[in-house]
C-alpha cells in the first residue's frame, strides 16, 4: 500500500523529527517502537505508530519539515492520480500575471515543502501555473516566525529585504518579516484566524490581491 511505503520512508529518515528522542518531552507524544525481530508484526506496529504520530502532529498543527515532506509525498500520489486539484481565490492568478508582466518576481515561502508547493501550482484548477513562480522556499531556509529566515531568502534571491513585499495571514510571520525590514501586508480571507483590534490598526490589510498596486520593477 502507498501509505505503508510513506510510513517506511519516515521510519528510515534520520531527519524525520518523529523519533522518541526528539519528541519524548512533548505532551501526548507517540513513540515509534524499535524492532523486536518479529518480522511482519513489527512492521505493522511501527506503521501504526507512525500513523498515530502523524495524526498527533497534525492535531497540533506542527510545522516540522519532515511532516510537510510526508504531506508532499502523499499529495504527489493524489495529484498524479487526478484525485486532487489546487484551488485559488479568483483574484490570485490574474494579479500574479499582472505583477509578472510588470517585471516583478514572485516567490513562494510556505511551511509546506517545496515539493508540495510545486504540486499545488502544477495541478491547479487554473492548470499548470508553475511558470508564474520564480522560486520556492520552505522551512529548510528557516521557520516563518524567525526574522533571519527572511534575510536568508533575500540573500538567496539577490534582493534587499526592503524591496520585498511579504503576504501572509499570520501576524507572527508578519512581525518576523518586519523585523528583517521586509514590507508586509496581512491577507484577510474567509476561514483565516481573527485579528485583534491592535493588529487591524497596525498592519496593512487586504482582502484581495487586486487591492495591491505595486510599482513596476522595469
Amino acid at each position: 500500500m502507498p501509505g505503508d511505503r510513506y510510513a517506511l520512508n519516515v521510519l528510515q529518515n534520520k531527519r524525520s523529527g518523529f523519533t522518541a528522542e526528539e519528541d519524548a518531552h512533548l505532551d501526548g507524544a507517540v513513540p515509534i517502537p524499535a524492532s523486536s525481530g518479529n518480522g511482519g508484526d513489527d512492521l505493522q506496529q511501527m506503521i501504526q505508530a507512525v500513523v498515530d504520530n502523524v495524526c498527533w502532529q497534525m492535531s497540533l498543527d506542527r510545522k516540522t519539515t519532515a511532516l510537510k515532506q510526508l504531506q508532499g509525498h502523499m499529495w504527489r500520489a493524489a495529484f498524479a492520480a487526478g484525485r486532487m486539484k489546487a484551488e485559488f481565490f479568483e483574484d490570485v492568478v490574474p494579479a500574479v500575471r499582472k505583477w509578472r508582466e510588470a517585471g516583478m518576481k514572485v516567490y513562494i515561502y510556505s511551511s509546506g515543502s517545496v515539493e508540495a508547493q510545486k504540486l499545488l501550482f502544477g495541478h491547479s484548477t487554473e492548470g499548470d501555473i508553475l511558470e508564474l513562480v520564480d522560486g520556492h522556499f520552505d522551512t529548510k531556509i528557516g521557520h516563518k516566525v524567525e526574522s533571519e529566515s527572511y534575510r536568508k531568502i533575500a540573500s538567496s534571491i539577490g534582493c534587499s529585504t526592503n524591496n520585498i513585499l511579504f503576504l501572509t495571514d499570520v501576524t507572527l510571520e508578519a512581525s518576523a518579516a518586519e523585523e528583517a525590514d521586509v514590507h508586509v501586508a496581512v491577507v484577510v480571507r474567509p476561514g483565516n484566524a481573527g485579528l485583534t483590534d491592535d493588529e487591524k490598526t497596525y498592519y496593512s490589510l487586504i482582502t484581495s490581491f487586486s487591492e495591491l498596486y505595486l510599482p513596476s520593477s522595469a
